[in-house]
C-alpha cells in the first residue's frame, strides 16, 4: 500500500471518530473536536476544554491489518457473550492490561 493510501485510510478513521464524538455530544461544535493534520505528534483527535470535560480521553487512531489477532480475540468474546457486551482484556509482559470493547458501546458508556 502506498504512503498516500495509508494516510487516507487513517484520515477516514479519524474523521469517523470525530463525527461519532460530535454525534454523541450534540452540543459540541466542530471546533471542539478536531482531527490532527499530517500526522503531527500527540493525540490524533484534539479536544477543546469543554470537550475534554465530557470526554477525558486521549485518542490515538490506528487503521491497520496488524491488529487481526485482537479482532480474533474480540470475535471469540462476542461468540461467548450471549446477551452480554463482549470485552477483551489483554496484556503483554511488563505492560499494563488493556481493554477492547465495541466503539459504539464505549460512546454509550461515556455519554452519560
Amino acid at each position: 500500500m502506498r504512503q498516500r493510501s495509508r494516510k487516507a485510510k487513517g484520515r477516514r478513521l479519524q474523521n469517523y471518530v470525530r463525527d461519532r464524538i460530535l454525534k454523541t455530544f450534540p452540543h459540541l461544535k466542530r471546533k471542539d473536536v478536531m482531527c490532527v493534520e499530517n500526522f503531527a505528534p500527540g493525540p490524533d483527535i484534539i479536544l477543546s476544554k469543554t470537550a475534554r470535560k465530557l470526554c477525558p480521553y486521549s485518542w490515538e487512531i490506528k487503521n491497520q491489518e496488524k491488529m487481526k489477532t485482537i479482532y480474533d480475540f474480540y470475535k471469540q468474546s462476542k461468540k461467548n457473550a450471549g446477551r452480554s457486551e463482549p470485552v477483551v482484556v489483554m496484556k503483554m509482559n511488563s505492560r499494563d492490561p488493556l481493554v477492547v470493547l465495541d466503539f459504539e458501546h464505549f460512546l454509550e458508556l461515556i455519554k452519560d
